[in-house]
């Protein structure tokens, strides 16, 4: 039995969505931007499934193709790295399978496969080789295997629509991992004091730390700042593509707006990042030993550079900042990810509480 939708775009466009069902077969569906073609095909597709000669566009796709098509579709995104990244693997897996051939049992042995490797180092590197040698390797975590169902599932919620290639999503019916609590690590008041401390002496790490400190700024958007983003006037910084694609005003403020400015006044012409990329021995310079080395002298543990924006959410909540204007300043669509430092503003809860007992006369 053949059903046809007709559809009406934003754009005024019409077409028609035509699905048919059998009996025995899988529900095929396809769009067409005519109503003879779309009524043309139903029959076809519904004749030749009760003659036994139709096989789907599942058995005519492999997983291979899907990826050429769905990688040409999500090219422009800030995440296409790590997605390329994940595809590339399910590719060594998958590619030349049929898409039909793609079931949630086998994405489930992969994604054990993907558990049980070890791919990282359980310890930092000490610069020793010897020891270095010896560090033992960590097994890939459950929160990063979920990465990479993620980026599969994108592909293959694309060969269902706008493709047309599959009826369903296959990792809609594999178990993921467990995600963690958001993680909430902060500098303390004398911890903040010997980073900052240690960081003085290298001009890029220092302007970096300070921005991330008062900006509450993501990593990769305090590193590819540039100076057109950059207003003195209004003392802020203009964030235009952000993780969640919406444009985002940061304060620019105390001894970052002095740092910036200095440094405004001796920048290249030619050069329009804040942070230039400087080669040492044919190789481009990273911040990332200098922040290793900064760690390590201001004896500070188990911290990451986006625990500097966990730093700054925690600092701004406990200044009696709401929960609404913290996630404006990050970036964040929604209270769930902010949520997390709820529990650092008791005392705030406590005199919001107090002026409405006030207010009520009950004080």
């Amino acid at each position: 039995m053949a059903t046809i939708e007709k559809r009406v775009s934003k754009e005024g466009k019409t077409s028609y969505r035509v699905k048919v069902r059998v009996r025995g077969f899988p529900p095929e569906s396809g769009t067409f931007e005519r109503m003879s073609d779309a009524k043309r095909w139903a029959a076809d597709t519904e004749s030749a499934m009760k003659a036994g000669r139709y096989f789907g566009a599942s058995k005519r796709h492999t997983f291979k193709e899907l990826c050429e098509e769905y990688e040409k579709h999500a090219a422009g995104l800030r995440s296409f790295d790590d997605r390329q990244r994940h595809l590339e693997r399910w590719r060594s897996e998958f590619g030349p399978d049929l898409l039909s051939d793609i079931t949630p049992q086998r994405i489930m042995k992969v994604r054990e496969k993907l558990l049980a490797e070890p791919t990282r180092h359980t310890t930092r590197a000490t610069g020793d080789s010897e020891v270095d040698a010896k560090r033992e390797m960590g097994k890939r975590s459950g929160p990063s295997v979920n990465r990479y169902l993620a980026s599969l599932s994108a592909a293959l919620a694309y060969a269902v629509k706008p493709l047309g290639w599959i009826e369903s999503n296959p990792v809609e019916r594999v178990t993921k991992s467990k995600e963690p609590p958001g993680r909430v690590r902060f500098l303390s008041d004398d911890e903040r004091a010997r980073l900052l401390e240690a960081c003085r002496p290298h001009a890029d790490l220092y302007l970096a730390l300070v921005l991330s400190l008062t900006t509450g700024g993501r990593q990769s958007e305090i590193m590819g700042l540039t100076w057109s983003q950059v207003d003195f006037s209004r003392k802020t910084l203009t964030l235009i593509e952000t993780k969640n694609g919406d444009r985002r005003t940061l304060p620019l403020v105390g001894e970052a707006f002095a740092l910036l400015q200095e440094r405004s006044k001796v920048r290249s012409l030619k050069e329009n990042r804040v942070f230039v990329p400087v080669k040492e021995d044919g190789k481009q310079r990273s911040l990332r030993e200098a922040w290793e080395r900064a760690l390590a002298r201001a004896e500070i543990e188990n911290f990451h550079w986006h625990d500097l924006r966990h730093t700054a959410a925690s600092y701004l909540v406990m200044s009696g900042v709401s929960l609404v204007e913290v996630a404006k300043i990050l970036g964040h669509r929604t209270l769930a990810m902010v949520a997390r430092y709820a529990h650092l503003a008791d005392e705030h809860i406590v005199a919001t509480g107090e002026k409405l007992a006030a207010r009520l006369g009950v004080a």
